[in-house]
């Protein structure tokens, strides 16, 4: 099981490395907004509106890094793929690999962010961990949504439609969670309480993307 998961992640790899104009082009969407975010504004955001911003951005690079997920998949490449591995392995190589995809989007994010729209966070250590997380749970969101979409005679505007409903209180969550690292003071527990909220919600997606996904494999 194990050897196919990895050898399924290392052929979404290869494609990456192979495609590179998809790469540099969410790389190019990336810098480029961030870049007018930084024309647009006279003076540094404040650490709300900076927060803000960040996960906003953040939900719209998931879209589109995601979204080729299984939309590049053609119908004859799936069908070989239903030979050689079981829905689980596919599904799981597919949030790992989407996973990774967006932790490194979330940096590079982070960092021009820093660099145009100066760095309000107290805890810079913090932030990159809730960052982290909160990368790899839209993605995991995401992902899903890209499924059900390829399914759906390839329609990549389902992913929006179907997405954003369900990444809403997941990213309201994120940004609350956040503010821990501009200095805001939280009751006790309360950050764990949010920390650990967010991390269930991450295995439940996970969970629901093994028990759904067979059923759409099967399609």
């Amino acid at each position: 099981m194990y050897g196919r998961i990895l050898a399924l992640l290392k052929k979404d790899i290869l494609l990456e490395l192979r495609q590179k104009h998809t790469f540099y082009g969410i790389l190019l969407y990336i810098a480029a907004t961030i870049f007018v975010l930084y024309l647009s504004m006279p003076t540094s955001p404040d650490a709300i509106v900076w927060n803000s911003l960040f996960w906003v951005i953040q939900l719209f690079v998931c879209v589109n890094a995601v979204a080729k997920s299984f939309l590049q998949e053609t119908r004859g490449r799936m069908l070989y793929f239903y030979t050689i591995a079981s829905p689980v392995e596919f599904i799981i190589s597919k949030l790992i690999y989407n996973a990774i995809l967006m932790l490194f989007m979330s940096l590079i994010s982070l960092l021009l962010f820093f660099i145009f729209l100066d760095n309000p966070v107290s805890n810079s250590l913090q932030f990159i961990g809730i960052v982290l997380l909160g990368g790899m749970g839209i993605s995991l969101v995401f992902t899903i949504m890209s499924a059900i979409a390829a399914k759906a005679q390839q329609n990549a505007a389902l992913i929006a439609i179907l997405g954003f409903p369900i990444i809403l209180p997941q990213l309201l969550l994120l940004m609350k969670l956040s503010k821990a690292a501009f200095a805001e003071v939280f009751r006790d527990g309360a950050l764990l309480q949010l920390t650990g909220l967010t991390v269930l919600m991450d295995i439940m997606v996970i969970v629901l993307a093994v028990i759904l996904f067979p059923y759409l494999w099967k399609d």
